[in-house]
């Protein structure tokens, strides 16, 4: 989060804190928008799919997958939802730099649930289509895709960052 200039010695944004408070939760909102509609889409396609002609000859290993995909889920769309009731739950209470906190790690958490998610789904489909070794195959190579790309790459820009401001402060 940004400093107010002169806290800490970092240039950042003129903001109160709860100012800041509030431009994180808004951001952290327009996230969870994003996240939100990717986890629905995904949670409608799954729930139709017991009613297809061609689910009755899924093999138990593929009825199982989906059983657990199904479960994996619900519980992302819950975590996705989470913050919209943490927002309703403290509403008014002053607290909208703890709700901030929790709001951001429970996106975190939604977003290491819905990686496993697409990973599945993408499993499953290419266990369907074509075979056990291309669902683990393209389920292993989304693993590592999802993780760089939601995990790797910002921690890169982080410590990317973070060392131009130490290069900055220090030249």
């Amino acid at each position: 989060m940004d400093e107010e200039p002169g806290t800490t010695g970092r240039v950042g944004r003129s903001e109160s804190i709860e100012e800041r408070s509030d431009r994180n939760w808004t951001e952290l909102l327009q996230e969870l928008r994003v996240m939100q509609t990717g986890v629905q889409i995904l949670t409608g396609f799954l729930l139709t799919l017991p009613f297809q002609p061609r689910f009755a000859q899924l093999t138990g290993f593929q009825r199982g997958l989906y059983l657990v995909l199904i479960v994996l889920a619900a519980l992302t769309t819950g975590l996705a939802v989470a913050p919209v009731a943490l927002h309703r739950g403290l509403f008014h209470r002053r607290v909208k730099a703890r709700m901030v906190t929790v709001g951001d790690w429970l996106t975190r958490a939604t977003l290491l649930l819905l990686a496993a998610l697409v990973t599945g789904v993408l499993g499953l489909v290419f266990d369907v289509v074509a075979g056990r070794a291309a669902g683990v195959t393209t389920a292993v190579v989304s693993l590592v895709v999802l993780g760089g790309l939601w995990a790797v790459v910002p921690g890169v820009v982080r410590a990317r960052a973070t060392a131009e401001l130490r290069e900055g402060r220090e030249g």
